[in-house]
């Protein structure tokens, strides 16, 4: 199966500990030409307001329309970007994100390491949004993820007990998650 991706620009954003091999967006950074992965400084440890502003500059020097496609951590580094910048005038280069297996970050047992993404932002986002949630996702509860989904006006696709929709969630390059990709670019980048 081939994706569409025209001429935007893919940013993956990776949570917690980056996406490693086998993981979903790390098959999309080498089979789709357009995505690139946002590097972090502290995969392990982050910062919310080092994370966005990473984010920030990266989106910044882009030069086509955005698609944010996030994974666990990442969700809510897009988020909270819209939420700090998304009335800023290159905000408008975002076009849609692809948000996937929201992590609960209001939790108590949270890791302790990761800092400042509590409390989740729950303005409508500026751009299009999907967010695709597993029924048995050990991070974050599926109505959690329906609750902030319909806050920011998303799209909500329930996939199933497929665990934290990672490397161990058996998705390979994940065909399905491509299609809602493809819907994105095709809606908002034509």
């Amino acid at each position: 199966m081939t994706t569409d991706t025209g001429s935007a620009t893919i940013l993956l954003l990776p949570g917690l500990n980056n996406s490693g091999e086998g993981h979903w967006q790390t098959l999309w950074e080498q089979i789709l030409p357009n995505a690139h992965r946002v590097d972090q400084e502290e995969w392990d440890a982050p910062s919310r307001e080092t994370w966005v502003e990473q984010l920030d500059t990266v989106i910044k020097s882009a030069t086509t329309p955005v698609i944010l496609v996030a994974h666990s951590l990442g969700c809510m580094l897009a988020v909270w970007w819209a939420q700090q910048h998304g009335e800023q005038a290159h905000a408008n280069k975002v076009k849609g994100a692809l948000l996937v297996a929201l992590p609960d970050v209001e939790r108590e047992e949270f890791p302790k390491d990761v800092r400042g993404f509590a409390p989740v932002p729950q303005s409508v986002l500026p751009f299009k949004s999907i967010v695709v949630a597993s029924s048995d996702d050990p991070w974050g509860a599926l109505p959690r993820a329906q609750s902030w989904a319909a806050a920011w006006d998303a799209d909500f696709h329930d996939i199933g007990a497929r665990g934290h929709i990672n490397s161990t969630s058996g998705l390979g390059d994940w065909p399905q998650g491509r299609v809602w990709l493809e819907q994105l670019v095709v809606a908002k980048c034509t």
